[in-house]
């Protein structure tokens, strides 16, 4: 017998409380916990590249990383800019 996913009641709720299909809640519940679920130095390559791509300067953006590292919601380490540089750079 199948195993019922955990996030089955989140998909569930968001289902009853929204104007949203039940496909359509899977997928968000689904992406959202793919975007929480990234491996810190994966998202500080990604962002890295970014905020890079976007013009910014890295004592600018190693502030901002940091800064959105503790705003996830799944608690990532607090990392000092010289980590965030090591991540990304070796």
């Amino acid at each position: 017998m199948e195993q019922p996913d955990p996030l089955d009641d989140v998909v569930a709720h968001l289902a009853r409380t929204t104007p949203l299909t039940p496909e359509v809640c899977r997928r968000v519940v689904d992406e959202v916990v793919a975007a929480v679920s990234e491996p810190v130095d994966d998202l500080l390559r990604r962002r890295h590249r970014e905020l890079q791509s976007a013009g910014l300067a890295n004592p600018e953006i190693f502030e901002r990383i940091a800064h959105e590292l503790t705003r996830r919601p799944v608690a990532a380490p607090v990392l000092s800019a010289r980590q965030i540089r090591r991540a990304i750079y070796g």
